[in-house]
C-alpha cells in the first residue's frame, strides 16, 4: 500500500480534500501546484508555473489548469473543478474520483459508469515542461478524452481580468497547438502522444474564485482564457500522454520520456522518503550555478534560508555534490559583497547581517558530515576571511564591542535578523543591539574558524586571533544574555533588556560551540521546554509573555502581527534536539524521536510529502504560510540524519 494514499471518501469531501495540496517542481524554478482534487484554491496554483528571466526573477502562471471530460456515446462527463463568484463548484468532476496515491508520481483514479481512467503527472528535470499521462484501464466501448485548457498568463500574485488584448490566435504543431496571450510572455505549446484533433472555441471563463485568498483578505477572483479544446480517441488498456511546455517536443518521444523520469524518481514510501523527494523540489539549478528556493508556491532565492537550509537539504540525504555547488555559488555573492558591497540580482538580502554567520554554520556542518580534513581543503579559507571581515568590523550593520567582544546590530527601522516581519514599513519585532543568536553564532563560528584554519595549517597568530576572540566575548554573552530565570534575553539593547521568551535561544544552546556550560544550557532547554515546544517545533513565541498570537489568519495586517509572536516554526527543532542530546546525551534519543512523530503526521496534511512554513502556536497547530518550506524540511532531515548515526 502507498505511504500516501487517499480514498473516495476523503477526495469527494471537498471541505477535506481542498485542504491538501501538491506540489511538484523541475529543479529550474518552475512547479505544478493545486489542490488534491485539481481545484485551484490560490492564485499561485497552476498547472505550468514558470520563471521567465527575459522579465524579472518572479513566477509566471502559463496553463492554470487543464479540464477533462470522459465522452461516450455521446455523453458528456467532465472531471474538472472550478469554485466559480459565491462559491458555485463547478464542473463536479470531484464525484468521479475514486482514489489518489502518490509513491512515485500523483495518481489519480476516476471511475465513470464502467470507465476507468488513471491520471499521472511529472515534471520533467531541469525543463520547463509538464506530462500528464492518461490510461484507459477500463471502458466497455471507444471512449473520447476532451482536453480543456484554462490559460492565464500572468505573474503568479497578480490576477487575470477579461480583456481585449489578448491574442486569439493559436498555431498548429505536431499533434497539439502553440498559444501566446501577451507580449513578452513565451509560446505555450500543448501536445499530445497521438493524434488531437483541435477544435477552436475562444471564451472567457469568468469569475473564478480563490478561496485561500479569500480566506486570507486578499484579492481572490479572476478571468480565465479557453481558447477551444482536444479531443482524443482511446480504447480500453491505451493511454495517451499530454505535454505543457515552452518549446515543441516530438510527439513519439513523450513515452521514453516519461518513463525515463519515473525511473529516476524515489519512491515516497517512509517518512524520510517523503522529505527527501521534498528537499530536492527546492533545488534551482541556472547554468553553473545552483540555490535554493525558500519556499512555494511563492518563495524566491534568500541568502539566509540558503545557508540555513543547505545541510539539512543536501548533506542529511548525501546530496554532497548539491552541497558544494549550492554552496560555491552563494559564497561567491558573500564574497562579492565582503570585498566590493555588490549585492546579488538573485540571491536576496545577501548585505544582511547574520549572513556571514549563516554561513559559517553551514560550512561546520559539512565539516561534522564529511571530516576536518575535507572542510579545510574546502573552506578554511573563505572561514577565515568571514572571520577577520567581522573582527575588522567591515560590515556596515555589524560591530564588534572593543571591551566586551559581543556583536552589535541595527534593526529598529529594518530588520536584520529572520523575525523580519514588517507593518507599516516598521519591524513588528524591533529586534536591535545585542540579538542572542547572533552572537551565540559569533562566538560558534569564531571558534570553528580557529579550529579549522588549525587543521589547515594556517598562522598561528591568526588562529589565536579568533581564539583570543571567543573567549573575551564568552563570559559577557553570560553576564549580558543569561538571567536570574534561567533562561536568555532575546535581545539587549543599551540598557533595555528583552524578557520575551523566544526560540533564539533554543539556537545559543544548540550549537556545537556555546559560551554556556552544561548546566546552564540544561537551564535554557528546560524554560524552551516547558514554555516554546509543540508537536510541530518551537513557538516564535511564549503563551506566557506579552502579545502572544498563536493563529496566523486573518487579513494580511494580522498575520503579519502574529507572524513571529507565537506560531511555531519546525526549522527550530533542530537547535532544540541538537541542545537536548547535547544535555542528555544517549538517553535523550527516544524523546526526541518521539517529538518526530507529530511532523510524520503532517506528510498526509497540508502539501502532501512536505511541511509548511508555519503552524499555529496553540491546537490543533494547523499549517500556515508557504505550503513547502526549505528549513523546515532541511532540519527536519538534519535530525533524522543525527538520530540515525546515533542508533547505529
Amino acid at each position: 500500500m502507498s505511504y500516501l494514499k487517499f480514498d473516495k471518501n476523503l477526495l469527494i469531501n471537498l471541505d477535506q480534500s481542498m485542504t491538501k495540496e501538491m506540489l511538484r517542481t523541475n529543479q529550474a524554478g518552475a512547479y505544478h501546484c493545486s489542490s488534491l482534487p485539481g481545484c485551484n484554491t490560490r492564485k499561485q496554483h497552476g498547472l505550468l508555473v514558470i520563471p521567465i528571466p527575459e522579465k524579472d526573477n518572479k513566477n509566471y502562471v502559463l496553463l492554470s489548469s487543464l479540464d477533462e471530460t470522459v465522452i461516450q456515446h455521446g455523453a458528456e462527463f467532465n472531471l474538472g473543478l472550478h469554485r466559480y463568484r459565491g462559491g458555485v463548484m463547478s464542473p463536479a468532476g470531484h464525484k468521479y474520483i475514486r482514489e489518489f496515491d502518490c509513491e512515485s508520481v500523483p495518481r489519480m483514479t476516476y471511475r465513470v459508469g464502467g470507465v476507468i481512467l488513471t491520471k499521472e503527472k511529472i515534471f520533467i528535470s531541469k525543463e520547463n515542461r509538464i506530462l500528464i499521462r492518461y490510461t484507459l484501464v477500463d471502458a466497455h466501448s471507444t471512449t473520447t478524452l476532451r482536453f480543456k485548457p484554462f490559460l492565464a498568463f500572468r505573474e503568479s500574485n497578480d490576477l487575470c481580468v477579461a480583456n481585449d488584448a489578448v491574442r486569439r490566435d493559436t498555431e498548429p504543431v505536431d499533434n497539439g497547438i502553440a498559444t501566446c496571450l501577451y507580449d513578452g510572455f513565451p509560446t505555450l505549446y500543448m501536445q499530445f502522444s497521438r493524434k488531437a484533433e483541435w477544435v477552436e472555441q475562444p471564451n472567457w471563463y469568468n469569475g473564478i474564485e480563490y478561496v485561500k485568498d479569500l480566506e486570507r483578505g486578499v484579492p481572490y477572483c479572476e478571468d480565465l482564457w479557453v481558447p477551444g479544446y482536444f479531443e482524443v480517441p482511446l480504447r480500453k488498456g491505451e493511454s495517451v500522454i499530454f505535454s505543457a511546455g515552452v518549446t515543441p517536443v516530438k510527439p513519439t518521444s513523450l513515452k521514453k520520456m516519461y518513463e525515463g523520469e519515473i525511473a529516476s524518481r524515489t519512491p515516497r514510501t517512509s517518512f524520510y522518503n517523503c522529505l527527501k523527494n521534498a528537499a530536492k523540489q527546492f533545488y534551482v539549478r541556472d547554468g553553473e550555478d545552483m540555490y535554493v528556493i525558500s519556499g512555494f508556491p511563492w518563495g524566491v532565492v534568500l541568502a539566509r534560508n540558503t545557508f540555513m537550509s543547505l545541510p539539512g537539504l543536501t548533506l542529511s540525504i548525501d546530496h554532497f555534490d548539491d552541497y558544494r555547488r549550492i554552496m560555491a555559488t552563494a559564497l561567491r555573492a558573500l564574497d562579492a559583497f565582503m570585498n566590493k558591497g555588490e549585492t546579488h540580482s538573485r540571491l536576496q538580502g545577501i548585505d544582511l547581517p547574520d549572513i556571514p554567520l549563516w554561513a559559517m554554520w553551514a560550512m561546520q556542518q559539512y565539516d561534522k558530515t564529511e571530516g576536518r580534513e575535507a572542510a579545510a581543503a574546502l573552506y578554511a579559507g573563505e572561514a577565515a576571511r568571514i572571520a577577520d571581515y567581522i573582527l575588522d568590523n567591515a560590515h556596515p550593520n555589524l560591530r564588534v564591542d572593543a571591551s566586551t567582544g559581543l556583536l552589535h546590530t541595527l534593526g529598529s527601522t529594518t530588520p536584520a535578523s529572520w523575525m523580519n516581519s514588517m507593518l507599516h514599513g516598521r519591524p513588528v519585532i524591533p529586534r536591535s543591539g545585542l540579538l542572542v543568536e547572533f552572537n551565540a553564532l559569533w562566538y560558534n563560528a569564531l571558534v570553528f574558524a580557529a579550529k579549522l584554519g588549525d587543521a589547515a595549517g594556517m598562522p598561528e597568530a591568526r588562529v589565536q586571533r579568533w581564539q583570543e576572540a571567543a573567549e573575551r566575548m564568552r563570559q559577557p554573552f553570560i553576564d549580558t544574555f543569561l538571567n536570574e530565570a534561567g533562561y536568555l534575553y532575546d535581545y539587549v539593547d543599551g540598557t533595555y533588556a528583552d524578557p520575551a521568551v523566544r526560540p533564539n535561544m533554543a539556537v545559543a544552546i544548540g550549537l556545537d560551540y556555546s559560551p554556556l556550560d552544561r548546566r546552564q544550557r540544561k537551564g535554557v532547554l528546560d524554560v524552551v521546554t516547558r514554555e516554546l515546544l509543540t508537536p510541530k517545533g518551537l513557538r516564535t513565541l511564549s503563551p506566557r509573555s506579552y502579545g502572544y498570537r498563536p493563529f496566523y489568519l486573518g487579513s494580511p495586517e494580522e498575520r503579519e502581527l502574529a507572524m513571529h509572536q507565537g506560531p511555531a516554526r519546525p526549522w527550530l527543532m533542530g537547535f532544540y534536539a541538537d541542545a537536548y542530546l547535547r544535555v542528555f546525551g544517549m538517553s535523550g534519543v527516544g524523546y526526541i524521536d518521539r517529538m518526530l512523530i507529530g511532523f510524520e503526521d503532517e506528510m498526509s496534511q497540508g502539501c502532501i510529502g512536505s511541511l509548511s512554513q508555519l503552524y499555529d502556536g496553540n491546537p490543533p497547530f494547523a499549517g500556515r504560510g508557504a505550503v513547502s518550506h526549505a528549513t523546515n524540511v532541511a532540519e527536519v532531515l538534519r535530525t533524522l540524519r543525527t538520530l540515525k548515526k546515533l542508533n547505529v
